[in-house]
């Protein structure tokens, strides 16, 4: 076993049966003196620490980011047959405030909360998988770290499988977030909207697989935009690292820098780059996605498929209209990218499972 720690990410890549036994770590070196810790770590406590850490990071992350998620979606979701009811995030924001109060811009944080535990921990336990799919596939030797392309495709594989797991849940996010007389003909303020009625009527009209409504958007923006998450992280950790051993006045000052993970504000940073790049890159995806899903339930005729979608925001808009609500949530996702980095390197550091 070896322990790639490239940029903070600390996942241990194990095969299923083969315990952890690093000849010199501190781990070792405990285990020799107290029989407690003697217990070997295991693929299993490697999956335990990525969905127990990776879902406290999604939650804290979560409560940051949902208020600028809701106005985004607004604004993604805006009807091609009335007029602009947004002007831009800023407009949205007082809209929004002034109809609801701020509380209002939580509307629907219940499903979003399962979902982003469900999102951040499984991001993080498919992107061990992918390491450990790329070392078997003869790809890259078990005793190095990845190179960054590398990197970059156990993101992308990572989003994939998550992708399938994430669209039932944002559509029905999307839905309570967008009421259908806001995103419809304009008709009298509903009522706020409950995630379990929000369910029962997408399974009565559409049945289990009207759950997926949105998927080729959600696939799109996963498997690029979590390839440039964990890419962008790994690939400003490692230039912030050659940044501070450049600097290093003695070797014992680079061991210790070698050794140490990165300062903490270098750690925000990474994990912010990494946030504005997932949201940036692929944003085009998340909007079409975010029509589609605030399309009215029960009007079966009205459910377009991705290209019609597509298709039907470049005649309305064009390229500008595939963008709107992109600049709050770049802004909103550097904060929420970075904290969700740090909580979770922090847990997977301090409070390994053993």
């Amino acid at each position: 076993m070896e322990s790639v720690s490239q940029g903070g990410l600390k996942a241990s890549v194990v095969p299923l049966s083969v315990p952890v036994s690093v000849p010199g770590s501190p781990q070792t070196a405990a285990s020799s003196s107290s029989p407690l810790n003697h217990k070997p770590r295991t693929a299993t406590m490697e999956a335990l620490e990525d969905i127990t850490y990776g879902s406290i990071a999604g939650v804290i992350g979560k409560y940051i980011e949902y208020p600028f998620d809701t106005v985004k979606v607004r604004l993604q979701s805006q009807p091609d047959h009335l007029p602009l009811r947004y002007t831009g995030p800023l407009d949205c924001f007082r809209q929004s405030i002034r109809a609801d109060g701020f509380l209002g811009l939580y509307r629907g944080i219940s499903a979003p909360l399962l979902g982003a535990a469900l999102e951040t921990s499984s991001l993080f336990f498919f992107e061990r998988i992918g390491r450990e799919t790329v070392y078997k596939l003869g790809l890259s030797p078990r005793d190095q770290d990845l190179p960054l392309p590398a990197l970059w495709f156990t993101g992308a594989f990572s989003g994939v499988f998550t992708s399938f797991l994430l669209t039932p849940i944002e559509l029905v996010k999307c839905k309570i977030q967008v009421p259908a007389a806001e995103a419809g003909s304009g008709a009298a303020k509903p009522a706020p909207l409950r995630p379990i009625p929000v369910i029962k009527e997408i399974f009565r009209h559409h049945g289990v697989m009207g759950f997926w409504h949105g998927q080729m958007g959600t696939l799109i923006r996963e498997a690029g935009g979590c390839a440039a998450w964990f890419g962008s992280k790994e690939t400003s950790t490692k230039l912030l690292r050659g940044w501070n051993e450049r600097r290093a006045t003695s070797t014992a000052e680079l061991e210790r820098m070698q050794a140490a993970p990165l300062p903490l504000w270098q750690q925000a940073l990474a994990g912010a780059s990494a946030g504005m790049s997932y949201n940036f890159l692929f944003f085009p995806a998340d909007t079409v996605k975010s029509r589609m899903q605030t399309t009215p339930t029960g009007q079966g005729g009205a459910r377009r498929s991705f290209g019609m979608e597509t298709r039907a925001l470049w005649q309305q808009a064009g390229l500008k209209g595939f963008y709107r609500g992109c600049g709050v949530t770049v802004l909103r996702s550097a904060p929420s990218s970075a904290f969700i980095f740090m909580v979770y390197d922090g847990l997977k550091s301090c409070l390994p499972m053993q």
